[in-house]
């Protein structure tokens, strides 16, 4: 402690005093500067009261500032009052308070011909200092309960941008000045531990760590832990590090030249059955990292997530994935990103239960390169996106200049027909610029009966084929290219303008335009529970948009299209459920009286529309029929049919409810 030295250098001045003529009861001294290895007092007064002939005397010392820039203390109007007691000639005590501007102290200061003494308490903690002449410059450095933020000047030494928040330690430290330098070496263990910077990209709270330091602050400063670090939380930008109730083993030895930039040649973390890293690593001035190179092993990816994968995993959505099996991993990072990977997998199962996609039997490795071409190739036994089961594939990729892409097209098995990717291409993050990725793919015959039922939908039947030449993903958003066809209900359905936000994330995003062309109604309305009609059906449903896979906004346009020979009837029972669900009526005066008459009639148009918007749907059909009203199913026959929509705006939860109503066949018809 630069502050015990300086005032063991201010106590020698004191004996001179002491020693003056019997007769003389005080003296005082002014000392400009007092110059130390590791540090200074500057403004020095001391002021000794010593009656002639007593034990004992009075001790003032005074300073203006004592600075230790090595180790980065300053303290300003330093008063320390002491009884100053003398056993022979050499040896001296002296014990009493010390203020200072940053706070109060008690320090007490044996001194003599073979060393020095020293105690500084404040509460339950204490610096001791012990120097024995007899055994060289080395300086004893006893820590106990030390609040940590006394050592926050010490930090900012070494790293100006944190912050101590929380935490105690004890230390038991030699100190010595080896070629002018400053080194430390000894036992610590630290608890509690919390700090952070300004922007908050680095943080810990609730550490505790039992280490071995060897530090020296010079010309280059270098520091050595070795020991046991965990049971609290580290953040580094993303990485969030979990650590409550484990303990691993920690090596790192560092060096910073001059005062920029820290080097971390080596560093080694064992948590024993669950993560093994070694490597090294640079920063640059502010600290952000230039360089990291990182070997990582890990025998039990379940045991790995909780610990070690928590952040990344919560910011992209899949907080509660499952993992198992085993990962071998080389990292090279640097200032612009990704410069070389290769993750080694066996056994490897992926799983979120929420349901979006499963992986089964990973094996194989995943290479990526910067510059130099690389291949590697990565297989599945299984798996499933959303309930869509796959089956079996490899993956051939091929890496170089950034990017990591299908060395050639890949078929899976999907729904009875497949899924065929002519391309895939994947970019990193590089510098200021996300990650991004494009792909191309061909959809051939996939069974549409196996994919409602995977999906929860009525037990529609037909096929779906198509192609969407290339997608693009980039900021959590993938927008496609070109689009979907279905052969479904003797017609067809086109999807178009499709792109979503966060597919895998929280609330994920889909939006799509969507026309279909001469659907046929009866296959259509007996698959969803709704009263029979026959012929064709055209029309759109643009607009559409999904939040979390549930309607927000569309606008539906539906209209039924002629076809010389395909008889156009509707029951009874349907024209009910249109009356049911959409706020309808029956029309046609005397007419009205003879519909309980017949099963089904004849229709010249039926048509419907439902702008959605804020959870109310904006009614149409055919015509108007008044300043609220409009027609849906226009007659065609005797008797003639009209059914009238009566409500422009609709509560979109209350139609809802009502369509799940008839598919189960409770709909109550409204009749007036």
């Amino acid at each position: 402690m630069p502050i015990v030295r300086a005032i063991v250098a201010v106590l020698l001045a004191a004996t001179l005093l002491a020693a003056a003529p019997a007769h003389a009861r005080s003296a005082h001294a002014r000392i400009a500067r007092i110059t130390l290895p590791t540090g200074t007092m500057s403004g020095v007064r001391i002021d000794v009261d010593w009656p002639a002939n007593a034990p004992r005397g009075a001790l003032r010392l005074r300073a203006d500032r004592v600075d230790a820039p090595d180790l980065g203390y300053r303290f300003s109007s330093l008063d320390w009052r002491c009884v100053l007691r003398r056993d022979g000639w050499s040896r001296w005590h002296c014990d009493g308070p010390a203020v200072t501007r940053e706070g109060g102290m008690r320090l007490r200061i044996d001194l003599s011909d073979s060393g020095v003494d020293a105690m500084l308490a404040r509460g339950a903690s204490t610096i001791h200092v012990e120097r024995d002449r007899t055994t060289g410059e080395a300086t004893r450095v006893d820590l106990s309960a030390i609040p940590l933020a006394w050592m926050h000047a010490l930090l900012a030494k070494a790293w100006a941008d944190g912050q101590l928040k929380s935490g105690s330690g004890d230390a038991h430290l030699m100190v010595t000045t080896p070629n002018h330098d400053l080194r430390i070496k000894g036992p610590l263990t630290l608890r509690d531990v919390g700090f952070d910077t300004p922007d908050g990209t680095i943080a810990a709270q609730g550490l505790d760590a039992k280490l071995d330091l060897d530090m020296t602050l010079g010309a280059t400063d270098r520091v050595a832990l070795r020991g046991r670090l965990g049971d609290g939380e580290l953040l580094f930008g993303t990485a969030y590090l979990a650590l409550a109730g484990r303990m691993g083993d920690l090596s790192i030895d560092a060096e910073q030249r001059g005062d920029c930039c820290w080097r971390i040649p080596r560093f080694d973390w064992r948590d024993d059955g669950v993560l093994q890293a070694s490597g090294g690593a640079a920063f640059g001035p502010d600290a952000a990292l230039r360089s990291l190179q990182a070997d990582v092993h890990s025998a039990d990816l379940a045991g790995l997530k909780a610990p070690y994968l928590t952040g990344w995993l919560d910011a992209a959505g899949l907080d509660d994935l499952a993992l198992r099996g085993r990962l071998d991993a080389h990292v090279d990072l640097g200032e612009q990103g990704l410069r070389a990977a290769d993750a080694r997998l066996a056994a490897v199962d992926v799983d979120d239960p929420k349901g979006r996609f499963a992986f089964r039997g990973l094996e194989g490795d995943i290479r990526y390169s910067a510059d130099v071409p690389v291949d590697s190739a990565l297989r599945w036994s299984s798996g499933h996106v959303y309930g869509l089961d796959f089956g079996a594939s490899t993956l051939p990729m091929r890496s170089e200049a950034g990017r990591i892409a299908f060395a050639q097209p890949v078929d899976v098995p999907m729904l009875g027909g497949r899924v065929r990717f002519d391309h895939l291409s994947i970019q990193p993050p590089t510098g200021d610029a996300g990650a991004n990725a494009q792909f191309g793919l061909d959809v051939e015959n996939l069974d549409i009966g196996e994919l409602a039922k995977a999906l929860g939908l009525p037990a529609f039947t037909g096929q779906l084929s198509g192609r969407i030449p290339n997608a693009h993903y980039a900021a959590q958003q993938l927008v496609f290219d070109g689009g979907l066809s279905m052969a479904l209900f003797g017609g067809r359905l086109d999807v178009s303008a499709l792109s979503m936000e966060r597919p895998f994330g929280v609330a994920p995003t889909l939006s799509a335009d969507i026309a279909f062309d001469d659907l046929d109604l009866e296959s259509l309305t007996g698959v969803l529970g709704f009263g029979s009609i026959t012929g064709k059906l055209d029309g759109h449903l643009n607009g559409l948009r999904l939040v979390d896979w549930q309607p927000v906004a569309f606008d539906a346009h539906l209209r039924t299209d002629k076809h010389v020979g395909v008889r156009q009837r509707i029951s009874q029972r349907a024209v009910q459920d249109l009356s049911s669900v959409g706020d309808s009526s029956f029309a046609g005066g005397l007419q009205a009286r003879l519909i309980g008459l017949f099963d089904d009639f004849a229709y010249s148009a039926i048509g419907i529309d439902c702008r959605l918007a804020d959870e109310v749907c904006e009614m149409g059909g055919l015509s108007p029929r008044g300043p609220n009203s409009f027609s849906i199913v226009e007659g065609g026959g005797i008797p003639w049919l009209t059914v009238i929509g009566i409500n422009r705006r609709v509560d979109w939860p209350t139609l809802v409810e009502r369509l799940v109503a008839v598919g189960k066949g409770e709909a109550k018809p409204v009749v007036h």
